[in-house]
């Protein structure tokens, strides 16, 4: 009973530190995910080998590793409070300990300074023979028995309780070393982004004094981008109302749409492609190896000129200089689009979902082809002059544009 009595107490001991440290573990990675992020916006953006970039250029550039710096500090923060209340549960579960360890130290002397004593005045035979009759001689016995195991299981517990202490404290220390390394790692942290923002600030204040050419350079920019969007439109329609077209007269699913909306006419095959990759919602793989977001779906205020909002559609990834990209999820590639400046955009279908991938600079798939998840469709286009390779990788259902972030793993 006492020995259940000890693991029980273990166990709701150890379940809120099992919880804080699956918690710890948690942002950790979300910590080591950041860090990556850095170093891969100082390969990809800000270390790249143009000499001719705008200030515009510099500045946006320099937004996303402050974005990743304040971020990095915002997640070492949250794991320093947390390690913070660990240290702090710990003591108080280490007091706690203590004052336990010595209750019952106190009580095992006192028991073992009785039995010494009963042992000096009567031998146990002696106890036993004095006995009136064979029900009193076997409860007597039955009390030998349960004091001898009784002291057995205060010695067992008061170890277990000494090993628990010393588990606590070996914690407590590596606790407090952790917490001091990420304090270090948070100050330094700050001294880079006090450094960046006083760049940044500098960089702004020459955009402002020619505000209204920059203003027309992103309008630009975005004109460029929504007309994309509207070819994407298109093509998507036209290959829908092909492929709707080829399939007249087998066996179809016609999935239900708004009015305005049109939609592939589903094979079994393709329903089963279809509900696989909805499937594997947040989980697909990025479509380069390594990369990081600069430009996120959807609209927002520009961050140097508020009076300006853009729009992004499918999101911006930034990578290495002629990185291969690849395929999230098998499918078949239903188009091959010449984009202007020489790029291109591999169109993949998954029964009524498109992936697309835009700002290649070679291509080495073509329609019809079948892919699967991980294949090399191409190689990302690295500007000559600013040594930048962005691809844009959207994703539709029929007509209807996805945010790729809610798809792709971490993204």
């Amino acid at each position: 009973m006492n020995r259940l009595l000890i693991i029980c107490i273990c166990f709701f001991i150890s379940a809120p530190l099992f919880s804080q440290s699956e918690k710890q573990k948690e942002l950790e990675e979300k910590r080591q995910s950041i860090l990556n992020d850095i170093k891969n916006i100082q390969s990809f953006l800000i270390k790249t080998r143009g000499q001719k970039k705008s200030v515009l250029t510099e500045v946006e550039d320099l937004e996303q590793q402050i974005k990743a710096r304040e971020n990095l500090i915002r997640v070492t923060n949250q794991q320093a409070n947390l390690l913070t209340r660990e240290i702090n549960n710990n003591l108080t579960k280490i007091d706690n300990l203590r004052d336990e360890l010595a209750t019952l130290k106190e009580d095992y002397a006192a028991m073992i300074k009785k039995s010494y004593k009963s042992k000096s005045q009567q031998s146990r035979v002696m106890f036993l023979f004095s006995s009136e009759n064979f029900l009193q001689a076997y409860k007597r016995l039955q009390y030998m028995k349960q004091y001898t195991k009784h002291r057995k299981s205060q010695g067992e517990s008061i170890k277990e309780k000494t090993n628990l202490l010393q588990v606590l404290n070996t914690d407590l220390l590596a606790q407090k070393k952790q917490k001091e390394k990420l304090i270090d790692e948070n100050r330094l942290a700050r001294k880079q982004l006090e450094k960046e923002q006083k760049n940044q600030e500098e960089l702004i204040a020459s955009l402002k004094k020619d505000e209204n050419s920059y203003v027309s350079q992103i309008n630009k920019k975005q004109r460029e981008a929504n007309a994309l969007r509207k070819e994407i439109d298109a093509l998507i329609r036209a290959a829908i109302a092909e492929a709707n077209k080829n399939s007249a007269g087998k066996t179809t699913t016609a999935v239900k749409t708004k009015s305005s909306a049109v939609a592939f006419n589903l094979t079994p095959e393709a329903k089963i492609i279809a509900t696989n990759f909805k499937s594997n919602r947040g989980k697909l793989i990025w479509p380069v190896e390594k990369g990081v977001v600069v430009n996120r779906h959807g609209k927002r205020r520009h961050p140097q000129f508020p009076n300006v909002t853009t729009q992004t559609h499918g999101v911006d990834i930034a990578t290495e200089a002629n990185a291969d990209v690849r395929a999230v999820f098998k499918g078949e590639v239903f188009k091959i689009q010449q984009l202007k400046g020489a790029n291109k955009a591999v169109y993949i279908r998954h029964g009524d979902y498109i992936t697309i991938y835009n700002n290649l600079s070679s291509v080495n798939v073509k329609s019809g082809d079948k892919v699967s998840a991980k294949q090399k469709i191409g190689k990302a286009f690295t500007h000559p002059t600013t040594g930048k390779a962005i691809i844009k990788f959207l994703v539709f259902k029929n007509t209807t544009e996805m945010n790729p972030e809610d798809w792709v793993y971490k993204m």
